[in-house]
């Protein structure tokens, strides 16, 4: 953790929905006037798209499993020294994963599914912004997570988590239903020892509880709309960011707490509860900063 140079991470599976929150931390960097570094869990990643094939093909021979949940298939030391370099100076390196032959198109000589090479952080920052999976991994000797100065976590239940996955997996990226399943069957062993283990060390967890049925996600036509959802807010400790409830429970219509350090507010209002209990937040650290 650092004054100077600090930290927000959000950190969720693939699937889980990271991106809302990215959105809403994006306006608030935009309202704020602040420049964050951004950095996607992709890029750490050990192996390209071609190379993880592979990989997972070995693995596979050899009887074992292998999945980008678990630290075979990934830079979690690296990762973290990233975070403490840029804790330390705010300086640093990153790389960038080419998702689409559209970003491919910015680097000569690169395909989708390759990285880019190691470039210096601009040096010209106010925080480091990381979205992706592993924001508050621990494994062995490492640990990101003690380099957060605010770490949130995204976490749909399990059900919501796979429909979300599998018409993504399948509209988007063209793979057919039983590639995806055999994906979330083979990664299981690492989302339970290296993804899950994340949300017991966030700040604040924002998970989205659906309520209409769910309970075949393998044969879900459409993914639960946000109105037809909850998002239960946990915060780790509230008095670490003086969390107003009453002040919650004022701002956002149809909200109620189910436990004292809970909100669960309607899942329409996410996006907006996100702003309103982050944009203080980063406030206060940012003003820690300048002072």
């Amino acid at each position: 953790m650092s004054t100077n140079h600090p930290i927000v991470a959000v950190t969720g599976s693939s699937g889980a929905g990271t991106t809302t929150v990215k959105n809403a931390f994006e306006h608030i960097f935009r309202r704020m006037h602040l420049r964050p570094v951004v950095v996607e869990g992709d890029s750490y990643h050990r192996y390209d798209r071609v190379g993880m094939r592979e990989a997972v093909a070995k693995a596979t021979d050899k009887g074992e499993n292998m999945s980008h949940f678990g630290p075979d298939a990934n830079l979690f030391a690296t990762l973290e020294d990233l975070f403490r370099q840029y804790g330390e100076d705010g300086t640093g390196q990153q790389r960038f994963y080419l998702h689409s032959q559209e970003e491919a198109d910015a680097y000569e000589g690169l395909e989708p599914g390759q990285f880019t090479p190691w470039q210096d952080l601009d040096t010209d920052s106010d925080l480091l912004f990381y979205e992706g999976l592993h924001g508050g991994v621990k494994d062995g000797k490492t640990d990101v997570s003690r380099h957060c100065d605010l770490l949130i976590g995204v976490v749909p239940i399990v059900n919501l988590e796979w429909i979300q996955k599998i018409h993504r997996d399948t509209g988007e990226r063209g793979y057919s239903t039983d590639v995806v399943t055999d994906t979330i069957l083979r990664r299981m062993y690492d989302y339970t020892h290296f993804i899950t283990p994340q949300f017991s060390r966030t700040d604040i967890n924002f998970q989205r509880v659906p309520t209409v049925d769910t309970s075949n996600p393998f044969i879900a036509r459409d993914i639960p709309t946000p109105d037809e959802s909850f998002v239960v807010i946990r915060f780790k400790n509230p008095k670490k960011f003086n969390i107003n409830f009453e002040y919650l429970l004022s701002m956002l219509s149809g909200s109620f707490m189910s436990r004292r350090n809970t909100i669960v507010v309607p899942g329409g209002k996410m996006g907006f509860a996100m702003e309103i209990i982050l944009t203080p937040i980063i406030e206060s650290i940012m003003s820690n900063r300048l002072a």
